[in-house]
Formats: structure tokens, sequence, C-alpha cells
């Protein structure tokens, strides 16, 4: 059975219930409607917000407000923990929906989708992304597999610098090519050691090597 979230009580529907368009966040000007994403309070302070989706909002005949919403899990919630490939603003979307105080939401945010984050020039405080689905229960995940890029073989997280090889075209981290940040940082051109090989191959059998790009390719922090 999924987990109830530490200091957040669930709640029952009551008799006398309306459905409300939308709940302007205590102490602020912002609104949230139905498919909004809201960072809620943590008993815990020390703590960071939690992540939810706002799937209903509604209120008591004593104008007490509640909203249905399904939880957002960070990777160090769920059961496997935070691994190596994890950004820093990763969440998966979780199969666990709560009954809440409306009073407990702090703010807004918006959860991306993976490609879309990648293509922001700025990442602000509020903005997250999710590329998984997550049963809190089994901790199984969907999808289950996701493409792998470098000679570690890890799932693309965007936090990282990396390299594109001219040859291949593939993606790689520096540290795993024999790289230091810096030296990524101010490189024009690479090319991973296997297309290296195959380029003297190609020599020593008296076929030209590779031609060079006209194309400058530079170190990228996300992959395009």
């Amino acid at each position: 059975m999924a987990k109830t979230r530490p200091g957040l009580s669930s709640a029952k529907p009551k008799p006398g219930k309306k459905d409300l368009d939308s709940y302007t966040i205590r102490g602020t000007n912002k609104v949230v409607r139905v498919g909004d994403c809201v960072l809620m309070r943590p008993s815990d302070t020390c703590k960071p917000p939690y992540v939810a989706r706002i799937e209903k909002i509604e209120a008591d005949s004593r104008n007490n407000v509640k909203v249905r919403v399904r939880w957002y899990y960070r990777p160090e919630e769920s059961l496997g923990g935070r691994r190596q490939f994890h950004g820093a603003k990763e969440l998966f979307l979780s199969d666990h929906y709560d009954m809440q105080s409306a009073h407990t939401i702090e703010g807004k945010c918006i959860v991306h989708s993976f490609k879309n984050y990648t293509k922001l020039e700025n990442v602000g405080a509020e903005d997250y992304y999710c590329r998984f689905e997550y049963k809190a229960a089994t901790g199984a995940f969907t999808p289950d597999r996701v493409a792998v890029y470098c000679k570690c073989e890890m799932p693309y997280n965007p936090d990282d610098l990396m390299v594109q090889c001219e040859g291949c075209k593939d993606w790689y981290h520096p540290a795993c090519v024999g790289m230091t940040i810096e030296e990524a940082k101010k490189s024009d051109h690479f090319v991973c050691s296997e297309c290296s090989e195959d380029d003297v191959k190609r020599s020593q059998n008296g076929f030209h090597a590779s031609p060079v790009f006209d194309a400058k390719v530079e170190p990228k922090r996300r992959k395009r």
C-alpha cells in the first residue's frame, strides 16, 4: 500500500462538498487550478517542499478547501534511492494520491517533460522535470528502459557536461575519456578513441581518414 507523506494527513471525503475551479494560495495572489503543479509544505522544515499535481479542488460546507493531489517523488524518496544519472531537479510521477488541506500549498512550480527541460536556456528554482512514472508500492518505473550514453553506459543527466564525438555523434562524460571539465569546455573538436582507431585503420589500408568537419562542435551541458 502506498505510503502517506509524513506530516501530511489524508482526509476522507465528506458530504456537502462542492468542486472549485481554482484556489488562491494563502498570503499570495497566485492562483492554482486543476492540472497545475505545486510545492507543498512538509512537516520537517529542514526538508525541501513536496511536489504534487492538483487533480481536484473542493470545499466543504464550512468553506474549508482541500485538494486531491498526485505526488511527485524525488529520487531519494524512491525505493531504489538516488543514482548517478538522476538530475538535481528530477522527479518521478507516482501513483500515490492524497487529499490535503489547500493551506499546505506554498507556491507553484513547473514540471517539464525531459525533452523540454533539456532545451531550457536557464533553469529556475521553480523548474523540475519528469521522465519516469513510479509505482510507490513496488518501486517499479515506466518506462523501465531508457537510452544510455558514453563508455559508462549511463542514462543522460542534464546536470552533467558532455562532449559529442564528431565521428559517431555519441556523447561522452569528459572524465570517461580522460578530459577535465575545463579541457572539455575549451575543446573545439572531439573524436572518441574508437573513431580515432577507425581513422588509423583506414589510413593504413590506403583509405583516406575521415575529413575534418566544417561545423564546430562545442561541449554541451545538455544533449540536443
